[in-house]
Formats: C-alpha cells, sequence, structure tokens
C-alpha cells in the first residue's frame, strides 16, 4: 500500500514558463502516479469555481488531481499502443481533449462515482455562459430574492450603467416597465452577468462529470461521455486542427 497522502490537485498552468525542465517535472510526477494508483479518471467541470473544486479534493482523501495541459498529460501517459505506460491507458490519453482533468485515485469506482454524483454546488453565472432561465424584473420598485429586498438607493447608478433603465424616487429605486435582463440560453453579456449577481441570481451549477475510466489491475478502460458530450469533443478536437 503506498503511503498515504493528503489530496492533491497538480496545476499545469506554469508549465510553459518553466519550459522544457517544468514540463519534464510534470510527466514524471504523472508516470509516479500511474505506478501509485489504481486506476485513472479523465473529469470535465461545469462551470468550473476553484472553491468547490478544493472541497471535492478534501472529499477524495488521498487521490491526485492534474489539471492543465492536456499534451503534457498525454505524452506522460503514452499516445499510442507503443508509447503507453500501461495497457490501454493510451485511450485515457486520448480522452484528454477540451478542458478535461485527469484524477488518479485508490477509491473504487462506486465511491469515485458517488462522490461526484453527490456534489454539486450553485453559483453566479459568468460571462459567455448560457442563462439557465428568463430573468424578467417587474416594473415598481427594484426588488431581489425570494425576500423582496429593496435595493439601497446608491446601487441606481450601477444598475443604470448595466442597462436598466431605472429611476431614484423618494429614496426608491424603480422602473417604468418590466425589465428583462436575459432570456432562456441567451449568451450572458458582461452587463447580464453582473446584474444576475446584484438579483442573487445563481443560476450556475458546478459539477463534476465524469469522461473516461481506466483500472490498473485488468487494463479495462470505458468511455463514460454521453452522445451530446462527445458531439461537443469533437468539434473540440476539429476546432484544435483548424
Amino acid at each position: 500500500m503506498p503511503k498515504a497522502k493528503r489530496s492533491q490537485v497538480v496545476s499545469l498552468t506554469k508549465t510553459k514558463s518553466k519550459g522544457k525542465a517544468g514540463r519534464r517535472e510534470v510527466m514524471d510526477t504523472v508516470t509516479e502516479a500511474v505506478k501509485t494508483y489504481d486506476s485513472a479518471w479523465v473529469f470535465s467541470v461545469d462551470n468550473m469555481r476553484n472553491q468547490y473544486l478544493k472541497q471535492v479534493r478534501s472529499k477524495m482523501g488521498t487521490s491526485r488531481f492534474f489539471l492543465g495541459s492536456n499534451k503534457v498529460m498525454a505524452k506522460a501517459l503514452g499516445n499510442t499502443p507503443e508509447e503507453e505506460l500501461n495497457v490501454n491507458l493510451h485511450k485515457i490519453a486520448q480522452a484528454l481533449v477540451g478542458d478535461v482533468g485527469l484524477l488518479f485515485t485508490n477509491l473504487s469506482s462506486e465511491d469515485v462515482v458517488r462522490e461526484f454524483d453527490e456534489f454539486q454546488a450553485s453559483s453566479y453565472p459568468r460571462t459567455g455562459t448560457k442563462a439557465e432561465y428568463r430573468v424578467v424584473i417587474e416594473a415598481g420598485e427594484v426588488v431581489r430574492g425570494f425576500t423582496k429586498e429593496s435595493f439601497p438607493s446608491n446601487m441606481e447608478p450601477t444598475l443604470r450603467k448595466l442597462g436598466m433603465p431605472t429611476l431614484l424616487k423618494q429614496g426608491k429605486i424603480v422602473l417604468d416597465n418590466e425589465y428583462v435582463i436575459c432570456e432562456k440560453d441567451d449568451t450572458l453579456t458582461p452587463d447580464q452577468a453582473h446584474l444576475l449577481k446584484h438579483f442573487w441570481e445563481k443560476m450556475a451549477t458546478f459539477k463534476v462529470k465524469l469522461v473516461a475510466h481506466w483500472n490498473k489491475a485488468d487494463g479495462k478502460f470505458v468511455n463514460m461521455k454521453s452522445a451530446e458530450d462527445e458531439e461537443a469533443s469533437d468539434k473540440e478536437s476539429d476546432d484544435d486542427m483548424e
């Protein structure tokens, strides 16, 4: 049994600045993880938030997370059957497409699936993401949340700069007509994203999705992507080739 270590995330985003030596160090770390752990998983994250990923790490015990350069990770694993470190590990390398990460763990498959299925967290949407639903602010005094809390009067200029035709009347922020912040499936602009935050609309959900699994004991590889994810992955691969 390997010596237990605290769950870690190895960020590969700085390997470019470290040059060849930095990439070599990361490849060595990935190679060591293959030797140490029982299985490898490729995962993606919907609505990535660092604070939530840290919570996932803490729940995963001694597991090891890698995030960053797919090419560096894939090269360490081996991109072909001839180069791979273990049987079928090249298939994990081939699954490293788009915004994904790599997980090594000694947890059972059932435990990994359960941990990721159970952890979801709501957050404010960011610029460029899709609106999950329509948000309309009614005419009259501008309020937010289920408690219909009033905005402080000094927020009126901020709301107006973000595109809302607000007015200040008797110390209250008001709208003469209803205002639509976003429609469902809108690609959010910076102003829309800021307004949704001001109105406490946490429509983004942080969730880890499992993409692929490899088991060292028998070399079994499982593609866990849905048809929708496959289509998105194929598009990303085509974009990389252009």
